[in-house]
């Protein structure tokens, strides 16, 4: 059997279903060298640095929505930092975005530790072996244990519950990974179920999912600040501070929201929001130039748009991408006008890969980091240089550290 039809039936076996159907992997791997890795952890280091001081969490949450005014202590566990390595810069990986609820991670996992073994790369004197997938499985337990503790003073008394929106847990990509999430949850001794919002009421003080009280709330949805009404009872929950939740709006305001790279690429504002001489080296090293887009810099990002990507801030999977090549004046004056705000950031290129076969792939790089700590390295290979095409021969790519 060919190594592509023996790696998704052992993917499929350990409760990838959907491989490869509806989630593809590459016909190829990725290797980084230690001096990209070394990049990217310093990068990771200094902005959990920035964005949990005081200071920076005051400035930026000002004109966020109310619900992320209040201060919150709980860290995510699944954060993923997407950089894109121009070709031939291994020492500059450039940080794209960071999504606090990244998926993909067990499933990274185990597409890493498969194609390692089918693959044959263990006699490579390069390339280092990942971690086995049971050893990742009891690291991340061993995150959320210790994140959910820290928040009761405790072990949590109530269900810990992977929360997502209805079409996700029923039809999404990553359905599979939040059913792996749960049984490892069960597995390690805590009560765990996958709910949807419409599935929580509250009962002051307690939240209830199904009528049973929860604990902690793993959340996938990526209605950033809740403004569903379906959230009514999850914004009662966090505003009464008795459940753990993340990520959450205050994480995100202060995190993950698009606009903050406006910030942390630009040394412009460094002062107030605490960022030190030696941060701002690190940022400015990693992090391409990023703008919101205001009726006063239109005309000069419309002179600079051939090299610049335009993206709601909000938005999530490549929702409302545009290259510059698809805009012009009126359009941008069209997006100054709606509700969502949009971040303009300078073109990064990607790394081009080729496929035995001939085939030509774009790739980028997405890590997993907890507390300023990498624990896992992965990636995507797409069909098209600009843009987040999976289908096959692209898909998420098996990623190593090498020698």
């Amino acid at each position: 059997m060919a190594i592509e039809a023996r790696l998704h039936a052992s993917l499929r076996e350990a409760g990838m279903r959907d491989v490869p159907e509806r989630f593809t992997v590459a016909r190829a791997h990725q290797e980084l060298p230690l001096e990209c890795l070394r990049g990217i952890d310093a990068l990771i280091r200094a902005f959990d640095r920035v964005t949990t001081r005081r200071a920076w969490q005051e400035a930026v949450t000002r004109s966020a929505p109310a619900i992320a005014h209040r201060e919150r202590h709980e860290t995510c566990f699944f954060s993923a930092w997407d950089f894109h390595v121009p070709p031939g810069r291994t020492d500059g990986p450039q940080l794209i975005e960071l999504n606090d609820n990244g998926s993909g991670f067990l499933f990274a996992a185990l597409v890493n530790a498969r194609y390692y073994e089918l693959g044959g790369l263990g006699a490579s004197p390069t390339v280092r072996a990942p971690e086995a997938y049971g050893a990742f499985a009891d690291r991340v337990v061993r995150m959320l244990r210790s994140e959910v503790e820290a928040f009761h003073a405790g072990p949590p008394r109530g269900l810990t519950l992977v929360l997502d929106d209805a079409e996700s847990v029923h039809r999404g990509r990553f359905r599979d990974e939040l059913v792996l999430l749960r049984d490892l949850c069960r597995g390690a001794g805590l009560s765990s179920e996958i709910a949807v919002p419409e599935d929580l009421s509250w009962d002051a003080p307690r939240l209830l999912c199904r009528g049973e009280p929860v604990a902690s709330v793993v959340n996938r949805s990526t209605d950033f600040y809740w403004e569903d009404a379906a959230f009514g009872a999850l914004r009662a929950a966090y505003d009464h501070g008795s459940v753990y939740v993340a990520p959450n709006p205050f994480t995100y305001a202060t995190r993950s929201s698009k606009h903050l790279l406006e910030l942390l690429s630009s040394p412009e504002r460094d002062a107030e929001l605490g960022i030190e001489r030696e941060e701002r080296a690190i940022l400015g090293a990693h992090i391409p130039e990023t703008r919101v887009l205001r009726p006063e810099n239109l005309d000069e990002l419309l002179r600079q748009k051939d090299d610049l990507f335009f993206k709601p801030s909000h938005g999530f999977a490549s929702h409302g991408l545009l290259t510059g090549r698809e805009v012009g004046g009126a359009r941008l004056r069209r997006l100054l006008r709606k509700s969502e705000p949009y971040v303009v950031q300078r073109r990064v290129p990607k790394s081009r890969l080729e496929t035995e076969d001939g085939a030509a792939l774009w790739i980028d790089v997405r890590v997993w980091a907890h507390r300023g700590d990498r624990f896992l390295v992965s990636g995507r290979a797409s069909r098209d240089p600009d843009r987040l095409d999976l289908s096959p021969p692209g898909g998420w790519l098996p990623t190593y550290a090498c020698a």
